[in-house]
């Protein structure tokens, strides 16, 4: 579609779609010479004071010489980025590189001079800040370092722009402009600074989807039944609080309303003096791009799409569907679906039921999110009934169920919840995520404020579900499931889990510690309880039977007195149907553990019943009279709302009621730990330049651009600039070799294969340890090839001997989904075929060198396990922590491994080390903000 402009192919990954402060997208791309009369047309639409703010003097109009220079760019020391909506120019930002003296320049020069102008009509809208986070990493790219611009002192607009990204900026005034200097290379600042802005617009983005003041459903059909006209029924039904209009273009000329809604052939129709901001799309796919264009016309700010025939129904369904993406994008619009079940926000101010839902849902604080339909419909309706299963009912304050999720995902409606004054818990059912690595990120930042429980589908399949596009993985799934852990998600594998789990964090308290009392009136059922809360890792006192003749008031004293106690932290109530109890003796007890619960409303309760529906039913109506408890920080500073009741849920079984116990323990101690994050520390022998010269070097001699690994010793030369030494070896391709080699080393030595099929099996007799002088090391030899292999296939090598310790295998590597992972486990067989390794995302912390040593199943053996002298567990969280930090320099190490690391009493011997270097991504997440590309 672009055309090259003067010397450089075009950069078509400079292309970007962007959500702005709004919460409406524009697309950023390069400007060619294609874009001659889009210019012109910009420009004339731009005030005359933004054009004297930008030219510092009256320019009413660009001359042919302006517009050829504007529009002509070699992409490396001339860039010109355009903001684009409708395929419009409302934005444009440019770099010219300059040197010293501010003249024009090339590399190797790094300083640019960059201006921009914002269209009037779109100012406020946070484009500038938008076009710079872009143009600085495409300036970053070609080389620069610094952007200098000139300002007029009263142009406050563009002044605040620079100033709130976050670089560090030097200012002088001369000549009555104001002259900004700044460094463009990503800061803690700058970073903190693009992340909020992007909290914020797509946050705002969803929010215009979730409470829209007018919604069009478009496909309603003339007579009942049909998808839209179930839509637009809910609608009414729910008691939407905007205006409605239904849409069919096959509607006769005469038809004024279907169900009391005004009726339209298209959005086109509707009184331009009313603004239409949702658009439920219920047509044949062949017919959306018909009805996007009118949407787009009409100013619709998104798009609900349920129809279906899209990527989930094969090739052609999946460029239908990207096509319906960029078409969207193009008039800034953003998509749920398609084939969407629908989306709900049950807020009295909206009482939005834009979904195939036919009731509406009980309003509550839960947020829930389901990547397929059938299982919303299932979601929803557990959070809804009363009685059986889980109870102490709540309900949602908002679901999306995104179907293929082209467009918004589970990220968007994170960054909405994450403020979302009505939503305390979040729960999703994903399928698939498409981008790990920012779903990590703001798993954490979410998670910090209010809890995310996710279960995921599809998870042992090894391929996404039909429809969703996501990045490749090379990591696991319990990889994947352990980083989430770590940012503080709750993982959990089924959806009742899901239920149970939000239900308990919705309406109760986070408990203090894992110390839980049990109290109930059967014996049996309290054991059970017991065994379940062990298992799940929490510290249970024993059981106190109250037996079964036991009354409300008897349960009330008992559990009044389990909360007085300062050594526990929650209690779990079990109670067992008694012959010839009636339904009143449920409420009496269901208002008896209330009133209990009230003196301590700090601490967590919940209530096991066995057949037991009277109880369970009279606990979801029963309320407490005593005061909220805060349960967790701002912005989520409550379990409930003030004034609103705290229900005690009761599970209907022992195992889900301590399992979402244990689940909320876990979570409450993340939160505790993650008040206090670690640190990165600062070691000696660090040569960060010296690293980075030296990987230029390696690189530049490399073809390939899949990357290259390095010889051994290129590997170990990289890795001692960051203090790593590992243990030399020497080749060993015949026995007086090998002699020769040990004599250099000195003995004992080690002889080892290397070949592929023999390297770190020792397993297999390809390692020879403590050979003590010449003659030994012969017969090892001899005896090595007689049954092995000839030495040109074993590879034989020879390295001196290391102090006895423990076996350990250190990791690193960079995974096109999730990131930079570091991965840690003991060396050997058993621990491979268990998959006891722990991995932690790049980079590591002190605290995390710590907890990643200490959270393999085997991790008793380093530290002194059946008698064993315990090994130098400090030194490996160094290790550790170099490694990452040789990752997190540098983008090109794309892979190490450092295996086995011999932990000793003292210190560690790094005997084997491999690295694999690459060209760095052109962008990575230190670049701007930028919707995935259309799927």
């Amino acid at each position: 579609m672009e055309t090259p402009s003067d010397r450089h192919a075009y950069p078509a990954h400079w292309e970007a779609d962007v959500v702005l402060r709004d919460g409406g997208t524009a697309r950023i791309r390069p400007i060619t010479t294609a874009d001659a009369e889009r210019l012109t047309s910009f420009y004339e639409q731009v005030s005359d004071e933004s054009k004297y703010y930008r030219f510092f003097a009256p320019y009413p109009r660009l001359s042919a010489k302006d517009v050829h220079r504007f529009t002509h760019h070699d992409y490396v020391d001339r860039v010109g980025l355009a903001a684009t909506v409708g395929g419009e120019f409302i934005a444009t930002v440019r770099y010219d590189r300059i040197n010293a003296q501010g003249m024009p320049a090339s590399a190797p020069a790094d300083e640019a001079e960059v201006a921009f102008l914002v269209q009037d009509a779109h100012q406020g809208r946070g484009v500038a800040s938008a076009l710079l986070e872009h143009i600085a990493a495409v300036a970053r790219e070609r080389g620069i370092r610094r952007f200098a611009a000139e300002v007029l002192p009263a142009n406050t607009k563009m002044i605040k722009v620079f100033r709130d990204a976050g670089y560090t900026q030097k200012r002088s005034f001369e000549d009555g402009v104001v002259r900004l200097e700044f460094d463009i290379e990503p800061t803690e600042a700058s970073l903190a600074v693009q992340h909020a802005r992007e909290q914020r617009a797509e946050a705002r983005s969803v929010q215009r989807l979730l409470a829209p003041r007018s919604v069009a459903v478009i496909g309603v059909g003339r007579t009942a039944g049909g998808v839209g006209r179930s839509v637009l029924g809910n609608l009414k039904d729910a008691g939407f609080t905007g205006r409605l209009y239904a849409v069919n273009k096959a509607f006769p000329a005469d038809l004024t309303d279907v169900d009391g809604a005004p009726a339209h052939r298209s959005v086109k129709d509707i009184d331009p003096a009313e603004p239409v901001d949702l658009a439920v799309v219920a047509v044949p796919a062949t017919h959306v791009p018909e009805i996007v264009a009118e949407c787009g016309a009409r100013g619709v700010q998104g798009l609900v799409v349920v129809s279906a025939g899209y990527a989930e129904s094969g090739a052609e369904g999946r460029e239908r569907q990207r096509e319906l993406v960029r078409q969207a994008r193009t008039y800034g619009m953003r998509i749920i679906g398609p084939n969407a079940f629908g989306v709900v926000n049950t807020s009295q101010e909206v009482r939005l039921n834009a979904s195939l839902a036919p009731e509406m849902p009980r309003a509550g604080r839960i947020g829930l999110f389901a990547q397929s339909g059938a299982i919303g419909i299932a979601l929803l309706a557990r959070l809804h009934r009363r009685g059986g299963g889980v109870t102490g009912v709540t309900g949602v304050s908002t679901f999306v169920s995104a179907g293929n999720r082209a467009d918004v995902s589970g990220n968007d409606v994170l960054q909405y919840w994450y403020d979302d004054a009505d939503t305390d818990v979040a729960l999703m059912y994903l399928e698939s995520i498409g981008n790990p690595r920012k779903f990590t990120r703001l798993a954490r930042r979410t998670a910090a404020a209010k809890p995310l429980v996710v279960v995921q589908g599809a998870r042992h399949s090894g391929i996404a579900p039909t429809g969703h596009a996501v990045r490749a993985t090379r990591l696991p799934y319990a990889t994947v499931s352990a980083l989430l852990r770590q940012a503080g998600v709750i993982r959990v594998d089924t959806i009742t889990e899901l239920v149970d789990a939000g239900l308990l964090l919705a309406r109760q308290p986070l408990p203090a510690g894992p110390r839980v009392a049990i109290l109930g009136n059967s014996e049996s059922l309290g054991l059970l309880t017991y065994d379940v809360a062990l298992s799940e890792g929490l510290r249970p006192k024993t059981p106190r039977d109250l037996t079964t003749r036991a009354s409300a008031a008897d349960f009330r004293a008992a559990l009044e007195e389990a909360l007085a106690d300062d050594k526990t932290d929650a209690v779990v109530v079990t109670a067992m149907p008694v012959v010839g109890e009636d339904p009143t003796g449920d409420a009496e007890l269901a208002a008896a553990l209330s009133a209990a619960a009230a003196t301590a409303p700090t601490k967590t309760v919940l209530v096991v019943h066995v057949e037991l529906g009277g109880l369970a039913e009279a606990l979801s109506a029963a309320t407490s009279t005593g005061p909220n408890a805060p349960s967790r920080p701002a912005p989520a500073t409550a379990a409930t709302p003030e004034g609103a009741p705290r229900l005690i849920p009761a599970y209907p079984a022992a195992e889900r009621a301590v399992r979402a116990l244990s689940q909320a323990a876990r979570y409450a101690q993340w939160r505790r730990d993650a008040a206090e994050p670690g640190k990165v520390p600062e070691y000696d022998r660090v040569d960060e330049q010296a690293a980075a010269a030296l990987i230029a070097g390696l690189l530049a001699k490399e073809d390939d651009p899949r990357g290259t690994d390095l010889a051994p010793e290129d590997a170990r030369e990289l890795l001692s600039l960051y203090g790593i030494d590992v243990r030399p070896t020497l080749s060993a391709p015949d026995a007086d070799r090998a002699a020769e080699a040990a004599r250099t080393l000195g003995y004992p030595v080690a002889l080892k294969t290397t070949a592929p099929h023999l390297r770190h099996r020792a397993d297999l007799g390809g390692v020879r340890l403590d050979l003590a002088d010449e003659d030994d090391l012969r017969r090892a030899y001899e005896d090595l090839t007689d049954r092995l292999g000839r030495p040109a296939e074993l590879r034989p090598v020879v390295q001196a001997m290391a102090p006895r310790g423990v076996d350990t295998v250190v990791r690193a590597v960079i995974d096109p989904a999730a990131g930079a992972v570091l991965s840690f486990g003991l060396a050997g067989a058993p621990s491979e075929l268990l998959g006891d390794t722990a991995h932690r995302l790049i980079p590591v912390t002190d605290r995390d060198a710590q907890a990643i040593v200490r959270s393999i199943k085997t991790a008793p053996i380093l530290f002194g396990w059946r008698g064993a002298a315990p090994v130098d567990t400090p030194a490996l969280e160094e290790l550790l922590q170099r490694v990452s930090r040789l990752v997190d320099d540098h983008p090109e190490v794309v892979g190490v491994a450092l295996e086995p690391v011999v932990v000793a009493q003292t210190g560690l011997t790094v005997l084997g080390a491999s690295v694999r270097l690459a060209p760095p991504p052109a962008r990575d997440d230190l670049g701007p903000r930028t919707l995935p590309s259309a799927y």
